[in-house]
């Protein structure tokens, strides 16, 4: 429910696999998959990076999220569920 109220306020990009409802790592991994092997079979070059963002919560500012929360037009119940987290 909470996912759900915040994806309206803050749309999630559609490669978003971390703590949502998603075949996750499976599908992303096989995208990449296909995107070496067509690279690969059309000899053109491809650069992969990967980015890991552990504890991403921990290291954004808490009254960044707040404030964009309430900028999003977040309802309150939600902006006071997230603070007490």
């Amino acid at each position: 429910m909470l996912t759900a109220r915040l994806t309206k306020a803050c749309p999630i990009n559609s490669r978003q696999s971390g703590f949502i409802r998603s075949a996750g790592c499976s599908e992303n991994l096989k995208l990449l998959q296909l995107l070496i092997h067509n690279a690969k079979r059309e000899h053109r070059p491809l650069g992969v990076v990967f980015v890991d963002l552990a504890k991403a919560f921990n290291t954004v500012s808490h009254y960044h999220i707040i404030s964009s929360l309430k900028q999003k037009g977040t309802d309150s119940h939600i902006i006071a569920l997230i603070t007490n987290l």
